[in-house]
């Protein structure tokens, strides 16, 4: 079987939001950028994130007064203060840049609605009437642990959307892509990664692909749970596995895994955060509203480490539900109404009519914790270079940026994937400038007879 070798500037293993913004970023400053994906981009998980991207735009009147440093204060509370505070500044700073350019791209955010209004805050409708002035800004929704309205959305399928036009201006600018490929090795030597060794899916031959700068940016690790994850196949944990394989770079906070308080029961389908952001109540076997006992001020919207505590305590006490695949509570979104369902949270309404055979418009919605986010990944510092690695970045879930901390807040990492991965392509296109593509192509081949031994 003959070896293949193919050279770039920049190496992204990754497709997703995160991976695909590092790409744009580096090919915008020149530079000849690869792109190695399990599955085709537009496939990536990033599509299944569907509530909002947080950002500090105040653009409604529940929006009104929000900044970045009240960003930042909620970023780091919510954490458990575990969040390296340098970064958290800079991604609150950044993320209304993010989100702006994401609408040049073409993602059609929610907008703001001059006058009359009708939303649910703490389970009871209010009228408010929004700034004639505001009319057609992009829109926030209320999101756990946050002071303000700052969920930026675009509906219930915005992870959907701003895959889509992201990929869309990888396609305009040319970026070259190679999917169903998977990155087994890192081709690394006296402390210099130069690419990645890779499998074809399709025919199972191995390939090198050598480059100046490397970027990890696969996702989380969600499937090492199992059936008990919101996270897709594909979320495997690989970019952590080859970045420890090389016994040098480190990862962090592998302990930190987030639990998402309301994924469909049994099948572990996420229902956005957005569903609680917009009114919606969790209700034990006896139709009982408990996290108005258990957290009385954030209610439902109290962080997701807090929320999927209760939860499981509640079951653990005997109010669950009992089923033959074990106990689960109650997500009611019925007062909402089905024009707000069929709009607003449009892929709430799609999942529990297709994968529960429900209406949520008159059914309530059986929903448990269920494993959904990876704090830990590669550690990298503020500009998402690998320690002990030159050449190697990671950006998204893939990294430990540690701008999460313990526990992160909802819709904070979406906006992270294009935050880290502006910011992560902009370093390593510099990198990329100062680095001259010069190594022993036996240290390729090598790698791939190694690969090769293990399949």
């Amino acid at each position: 079987m003959t070896a293949q070798l193919t050279t770039t500037d920049v190496l992204v293993i990754g497709g997703g939001l995160a991976g695909e913004r590092a790409a744009i970023e580096a090919a915008a400053a020149g530079h000849k950028v690869l792109i190695l994906s399990l599955v085709p981009p537009r496939r990536s998980h990033s599509c299944a994130a569907q509530g909002g991207m947080q950002a500090a735009l105040g653009n409604c009147v529940m929006a009104d007064g929000d900044n970045p440093t009240l960003h930042f204060l909620d970023t780091v509370r919510g954490s458990d203060w575990g969040a390296d505070q340098e970064v958290a500044q800079i991604f609150a700073e950044e993320a209304p840049i993010a989100v702006r350019e994401l609408a040049h791209y073409g993602v059609p955010w929610t907008r703001v609605r001059g006058g009359r209004n009708s939303y649910f805050i703490k389970g009871k409708r209010v009228e408010i009437d929004e700034l004639p002035e505001n009319d057609g800004l992009i829109m926030h929704r209320d999101f756990g642990g946050t002071a303000k309205w700052r969920a930026c959305y675009a509906a219930a399928g915005t992870g959907h959307a701003a895959l889509y036009a992201v990929d869309s201006e990888v396609i305009r600018l040319g970026i070259s892509v190679r999917d169903r490929a998977e990155a087994v090795e890192l081709i690394h030597d006296n402390g210099r990664c130069w690419g990645a060794v890779a499998r074809c899916l399709r025919t199972g031959r191995h390939f090198a692909i050598v480059a100046k700068a490397t970027v990890i940016a696969t996702g989380g690790h969600g499937r090492i749970y199992g059936k008990y994850t919101t996270n897709a196949t594909i979320n495997e944990g690989a970019g952590a596995a080859i970045a420890l394989n090389t016994g040098v770079v480190p990862l962090g906070n592998m302990e930190a895994v987030q639990f998402h308080p309301t994924a469909l029961a049994p099948s572990g389908i996420l229902i956005t955060e957005g569903s609680r952001g917009d009114g919606g109540y969790l209700l034990d076997r006896n139709l009982h509203r408990f996290m108005v006992d258990a957290e009385p001020e954030k209610q439902e919207l109290a962080s997701r480490d807090v929320v999927s505590r209760h939860m499981k305590q509640h079951m653990r006490d005997g109010h669950g539900v009992d089923t033959p695949y074990g106990p689960h509570l109650w997500l009611d979104l019925r007062h909402l109404g089905e024009k707000h369902l069929t709009t607003k949270l449009r892929e709430v309404f799609d999942i529990c009519r297709d994968f529960a055979g429900l209406n949520p418009a008159t059914d309530l919605v059986p929903v448990q914790p269920t494993q959904h986010y990876s704090m830990g990944g590669v550690r990298v510092n503020k500009d998402g270079q690998a320690y002990s690695m030159a050449g190697l970045f990671a950006a998204g879930e893939a990294a430990c940026w540690d701008m999460h901390g313990f526990n992160r807040l909802g819709g904070n990492s979406l906006a992270e994937t294009v935050v880290a991965g502006r910011l992560v392509g902009r370093r390593v296109g510099e990198y990329a400038s100062e680095t001259t593509l010069e190594m022993q192509t036996g240290l390729a081949f090598a790698a791939i007879r190694r690969a090769e031994a293990r399949a």
